[in-house]
């Protein structure tokens, strides 16, 4: 039985996709030439690997264990080429990072603009996820390190301090509301809102609390980024519930005023994540590093100034 690294990590891409279709897609290859490659993987194997099904494929415990053997692999692999670039000439070295809303938007750009400068070697993919959703992807090792908040189980993982982010509510200058300082979710559920896309993990996050809360956000428009929420939100579309470090930035430009929520789940604690830190490839613990240095506030890189008094 003979499986090529290039076998082993489409089938990383269809498990984790849970789609031939996508997983050949994520590994730049013609659908085709997939499907053939994981028919030729059960052949050699003599098992089914995948059980096909219409929506999609789920492995099989002979899959399962495909999945666990070939993530080890791959991941001792990456380990080698990652050791083997520092010693090249202008070698390049890859992390993967996944983060929640608020850390990648308020946090990242300036902590990876520190990073970068001082390991032009290195490159970082990064993406943002929902925080359940990357404490899988980490554990499962399709990612070197995750940055989550703390409202999600750790499943084991090693986890380290990175960030305090509070969840604050905007408003017009002159709303009705304005005398106001602090606010329960529930008490705002008959207002208009403005709000990130519905697939952005802050929003779902926010959606799942107005739900429980008692019904759904009244969501007049979805945007991409905090500071158009804020234009919108300054022209009197909606409120808005967005990271205090962003509400704080929008209100040096924009007519808006700033209330607390009361509810519990709007501050939270954002937090480091990896399998075991020491065993990571060498650029991915090098940041590893570098963001643990940061959450133990060793690193000056951001303003770390206390939030103003509203």
């Amino acid at each position: 039985m003979r499986f090529d690294l290039t076998d082993l990590r489409l089938f990383l891409h269809v498990a984790q996709t849970a789609s031939i279709t996508a997983g050949a897609a994520r590994a730049n290859m013609a659908l085709a030439s997939a499907s053939e490659r994981v028919r030729g993987m059960e052949e050699a194997a003599g098992v089914a690997l995948l059980e096909r099904r219409h929506r999609g494929v789920v492995l099989t415990p002979a899959g399962r264990a495909v999945l666990h053997h070939a993530q080890l692999m791959l991941q001792q692999f990456g380990r080698l080429t990652a050791e083997l670039s520092s010693y090249a000439s202008g070698g390049k070295g890859h992390v993967r990072l996944l983060a929640n809303t608020s850390a990648f938007s308020e946090f990242l750009p300036e902590v990876l603009n520190g990073f970068l400068a001082e390991n032009p070697g290195t490159d970082v993919d990064i993406e943002e996820r929902p925080s359940q959703e990357i404490i899988r992807l980490v554990a499962e090792a399709f990612v070197d390190i995750g940055i989550v908040a703390d409202i999600v189980d750790f499943a084991g993982l090693e986890v380290f301090p990175f960030a305090t982010d509070r969840l604050v509510l905007i408003m017009p200058h002159h709303h009705r509301l304005s005398r106001r300082r602090r606010f329960h979710l529930r008490d705002l559920l008959e207002e208009p809102f403005v709000g990130m896309v519905a697939t952005n993990a802050l929003q779902r996050h926010l959606a799942q609390h107005a739900m429980q809360a008692g019904k759904p956000l009244k969501l007049r428009a979805s945007l991409s980024s905090f500071e158009a929420i804020g234009r919108m939100v300054e022209n009197g579309i909606g409120l808005a519930v967005i990271p205090e470090t962003a509400a704080l930035r929008c209100q040096k430009t924009m007519a808006i005023r700033i209330a607390r929520l009361a509810d519990p789940w709007s501050l939270r604690h954002l937090h480091i994540c990896t399998r075991q830190a020491r065993e990571l490839p060498s650029p991915a613990r090098q940041l590893a590093e570098y963001l643990i240095r940061y959450g133990q506030n060793e690193l000056p890189i951001l303003s770390r100034n206390p939030p103003r008094r509203f």
